[in-house]
């Protein structure tokens, strides 16, 4: 009893030296945990919402406010529209927010790339795991006995030994903090390019919101010939019947009826392809339908003159491809960085707390219960000297990656001024164009009603009057062109400014 008693009394003393160092050992790993970033706080808290910079708290800083909540849902959002509502430009941008895929494929990418940030910082701290190796040995083995025979004797023995073990690398001259500066600057990157995706998409909608407001404007001036083209054949059939008129003019004005039928059908077969752009821009289903406030009178912007210098930089500083290709140098410097270092020596920790329990027996006699505990502390330093010039080759390929980078930077920076200047240029090409064709429609509209009124009292031809129908017709479309081509350079050149950020008309954007 007395030898059971001091086994029993060691057991209970071993098994609570246990929990207490397990207990450590937990409340150590929550704190280190408590050191790691959250990667819903370094990226957009839904695809809906454009991105914005974290402030200084958190390890991924820019500047600026971030939402705190995060959409746990994965799946497509259902869109519900109402039935007779007229939807504005405003609201179609809206709906494309919340409805579009490429809104959550950008904003899951960035989700990923701020989860690279998190793993990269988890290789700062240590390595902690729980193991149990259990076993069971049974040997015999054979002697010989006196009087010239063999007995066997067997041995069997039994265990469990559970263990904690720590690992930490404690210094490596810089290849992790390389490693999480290249996975920071790849978040950046992701969440620029995330706001990318809203302003193209933005600037996508808004195009074919003009180009849909053209179509339907087209087909109204259509409506408008066809009904100018019967007053026409109207007037001829009066005149034929007063004796005045010809059957070649009854003729021609039934021709030029048949005309404007046929444009109205093909302006209506484009206004229904402009409608599947604009549900398709918006992200609908084809058959969709939903009804558009008109853009006929949407006011244009002034003027523009060329961009300074001063504009063009402050573009670039807001332009997302500029801003994600520049991140994308900095991530891969900072890759060459890490493959520099990784051919320095690495200094590591390592520690173990282990318990064993096992038992012996050997042939008859009693089993032999054996119980002790084990920990140590380690430190080791390694030292790279021979790997198949791996290293040396990810160094090459880190550096062209760098130059390959820069290069990219630079044509992104070269490439966007140039779009900014010819977005400027075509914008002031089309409001002189419409201010032209503006003036083009007045005199058109003068000269038709003079030659149909002149007609109408016998002082004109119905050549004449065929002939205004046509210009002042052409007129229209001209001014329509014009009207929509100004509005749509003006959403060019604000995208290309970098401030299609919003659903406010061009104008404002390009103040």
């Amino acid at each position: 009893m007395q030898v059971g008693g001091q086994k029993h009394e060691f057991s209970v003393s071993f098994m609570k030296s246990t929990h207490a160092r397990h207990a450590v050992l937990l409340f150590g790993c929550v704190l280190l945990s408590g050191c790691l970033s959250d990667p819903s706080e370094l990226t957009s808290s839904a695809p809906d919402k454009p991105w914005g910079p974290a402030g200084d708290s958190g390890s991924f800083a820019v500047q600026g406010p971030v939402d705190d909540t995060l959409t746990r849902t994965s799946a497509a959002p259902r869109i519900r529209i109402q039935g007779g509502k007229v939807y504005t430009l405003s609201e179609l941008i809206d709906l494309g927010q919340r409805s579009h895929p490429s809104t959550r494929v950008a904003w899951e990418q960035a989700r990923q790339a701020a989860a690279a940030v998190g793993i990269a910082e988890g290789t700062f701290l240590p390595m902690i795991s729980a193991n149990v190796i259990a076993g069971y040995q049974d040997v015999t083995t054979p002697l010989p006995t006196p009087f010239g025979g063999t007995d066997y004797v067997s041995t069997k023995a039994s265990g469990v030994v559970p263990s904690i073990a720590l690992q930490w690398l404690l210094f490596d001259f810089g290849e992790r903090q390389a490693l999480l500066d290249a996975a920071k600057q790849t978040a950046f990157a992701a969440n620029v390019s995330f706001n990318g995706t809203h302003q193209a998409l933005i600037h996508n909608i808004t195009r074919a919101y003009y180009l849909y407001g053209v179509a339907r404007q087209k087909s109204g001036i259509a409506e408008y010939s066809l009904r100018n083209s019967r007053k026409i054949l109207a007037a001829a059939q009066g005149r034929y019947s007063s004796g005045i008129g010809t059957s070649i003019e009854v003729a021609q004005a039934k021709q030029l009826v048949a005309q404007s039928r046929f444009r109205l059908v093909q302006a209506q077969d484009g206004l229904d392809d402009a409608y599947q752009g604009l549900t398709g821009a918006v992200g609908l289903a084809p058959n969709v339908r939903i009804k558009v406030a008109s853009s006929t009178n949407r006011r244009l912007p002034g003027t523009r003159v060329e961009p300074t210098d001063k504009v063009i930089r402050q573009a670039l500083s807001r332009r997302p491809d500029v801003l994600a290709s520049y991140a994308a140098l900095k991530a891969s410097q900072a890759n060459e960085r890490a493959a520099a270092a990784a051919f320095l020596p690495k200094v590591y920790l390592g520690a173990v707390a282990a318990a064993n329990q096992g038992s012996v027996q050997a042939g008859g006699l009693p089993g032999v219960g054996l119980q002790n505990t084990a920990s140590g502390v380690m430190l080791g330093v390694t030292v790279p000297i021979f790997d198949g010039q791996i290293r040396k080759n990810r160094q090459r390929q880190a550096a062209s990656a760098t130059r390959a980078a820069a290069a990219l930077h630079r044509q992104t920076r070269e490439a966007s001024i140039r779009e900014i200047l010819l977005a400027s240029n075509s914008l002031r090409s089309a409001l002189a164009s419409y201010e032209a064709a503006s003036e083009l429609r007045r005199a058109s509209t003068v000269t038709y009603n003079a030659a149909f009124e002149a007609y109408q009292n016998g002082l004109g031809t119905l050549t004449d009057v065929t002939a205004a129908d046509s210009s002042l017709l052409d007129a229209r479309e001209a001014q329509a062109d014009a009207h929509a081509a100004s509005l749509l350079a003006a959403s060019s050149l604000a995208f290309m400014l970098g401030n299609m950020t919003s659903s406010s008309a061009p104008e404002e954007a390009l103040r």
